[in-house]
């Protein structure tokens, strides 16, 4: 779908697909290299997509620095967008020029970006009302704090939770909250900063969006930082507001860095407590590093939360969570390849490894509709999913791989190859390719795996 988009909005039948580095969402993101360079996006909802190309479209007429949406495929679930670029802010969150720079800009998304926004087409709500923040906090509670094993009363803890929701609710005149506004969203084109991910944004707190970058668990910033910062967005938003009270803002600033901190703590339990990502595993120790100094503040409107988010520092063990992301010595070569050119060459000395053919199933390329697509494309991959036959073939070379990954990373081992092979190294291998390297950084998350389909010009890490 993605490719047909592509090849239609710009007329050609030649170009590039590569897929990009997954973040937490489960959307796919891919450079197309072709007349021109841009990223494609495969997301799972019609409607965080429509929030998207929306709110860029609206930040656009704003004159607002966010990727131009180039083309929409019919159902929505794939769009094609301006390429920004590799550089984010995060790798230059040293340049206290470009971070200031950065910062000044917020209150105008904040602010005129809300001007003419219509807020029901924010994604999944179009508030950041009391409801929503009790999300945030059980979101903490269930998928963090409950993995501690620290005892608390549900009620008491429950009634701390409304309170919060109550004063941290947002009323008055509508601005827009950026919802994750952090340094590894803002990319750096010719030195200035543009701004992606917004597409879960909606009407919400200012305070919200600050807290959020300052405190991001992995850019570290130093306490001085974090002031010229401050300073920096309210300098910049007294051009929509004037006389705001910097004493109050900041008051009300420390209770939304509370709830950030929670929600973090929430996010990165689920994505690496329960689904093993090894960057939100690693950002743990540092999100708890946060939220220990931020109680080292004091306060006295939440005792009980405070009380129990102690008890909670001092059971959960960060050198454990440490050693369940310890770096891998073992790099997974998986690779797609055409026979006629030959299986890939072993360039780590060591030899061995699998090569599986993939010849004995049926070719999606006899068939005319599939002969320009290939095996990351959906279209053939439900063609090779309906016959039934690769689902097994997968299967069973789990079954054969999985023992020697995980022999392999134990002893010490650095290099393991994995080849799928086809007549023409564009459909069934680059299908298998693909499903076998996702496996491996599934299950193994901490080893390294390099995916390369060597017909189609792309080479990866996972």
């Amino acid at each position: 779908m993605l490719s047909t988009l592509y090849a239609q909005t710009f007329g050609v039948d030649h170009y590039k697909i590569r897929p990009l580095t997954k973040a937490g969402s489960n959307r796919q993101y891919f450079r197309i290299s072709g007349p021109r360079t841009v990223v494609g996006v495969i997301g799972t909802s019609a409607i965080e997509n429509n929030a998207f190309i929306y709110l860029s479209a609206h930040f656009s007429t704003k004159g607002l620095p966010v990727p131009k949406v180039i083309a929409v495929s019919d159902d929505r679930l794939c769009y094609i967008q301006e390429d920004l670029g590799d550089s984010s802010l995060f790798e230059m969150r040293e340049d206290i020029p470009l971070l200031k720079q950065t910062i000044a800009i917020l209150p105008d998304f904040q602010y005129k970006g809300a001007d003419g926004l219509d807020f029901n087409n924010c994604y999944p709500i179009a508030a950041f009302d009391s409801q929503a923040i009790l999300w945030d906090l059980n979101y903490f509670k269930y998928c963090f704090l409950n993995t501690t094993g620290v005892p608390y009363d549900e009620r008491r803890l429950e009634s701390e939770f409304r309170l919060m929701a109550t004063r941290l609710a947002h009323s008055g005149k509508p601005t827009f909250m950026y919802r994750d506004f952090q340094s590894r969203n803002v990319m750096i084109k010719d030195g200035a900063p543009y701004f992606i991910d917004f597409q879960g944004g909606r009407k919400g707190p200012v305070e919200y969006d600050l807290v959020s970058f300052i405190s991001q668990a992995r850019a570290a910033f130093a306490p001085e930082v974090k002031e010229e910062l401050i300073e920096t967005y309210l300098q910049s938003a007294s051009r929509y507001v004037s006389g705001i009270d910097s004493g109050l803002f900041r008051e009300r600033l420390h209770e939304y860095e509370l709830l950030r901190n929670l929600q973090v703590l929430g996010a990165y339990g689920f994505r690496g407590k329960f689904e093993r990502k090894p960057h939100f595993l690693k950002s743990i120790p540092l999100a708890l590093a946060n939220l220990q100094n931020l109680l080292a503040t004091g306060n006295d409107t939440y005792p009980y939360l405070t009380e129990i988010l102690a008890a909670m520092l001092e059971q959960e063990s960060i050198d454990s969570i440490t050693e369940e992301v310890r770096p891998s010595l073992l790099t997974v070569h998986v690779s797609s390849f055409s026979y006629k050119k030959g299986i890939p060459k072993d360039y780590s000395g060591n030899g061995g490894g699998f090569v599986f053919d993939c010849r004995g199933m049926e070719n999606p390329g006899r068939y005319e509709e599939y002969k320009s697509r290939t095996g990351l494309e959906k279209p053939v991959i439900d063609f090779l999913e309906s016959k039934g036959e690769i689902q097994t073939f997968m299967e069973n070379c789990y079954g054969l791989v999985d023992p020697s990954v995980e022999c392999y990373d134990r002893r010490g081992f650095t290099s393991l190859a994995v080849n799928f092979g086809c007549t023409g190294g564009q459909h069934r291998s680059v299908y298998g390719a693909q499903h076998m390297a996702e496996h491996i950084k599934t299950k193994f998350p901490h080893v390294n795996v390099r995916l390369t389909h060597r017909e189609q010009n792309i080479d990866c890490t996972l």
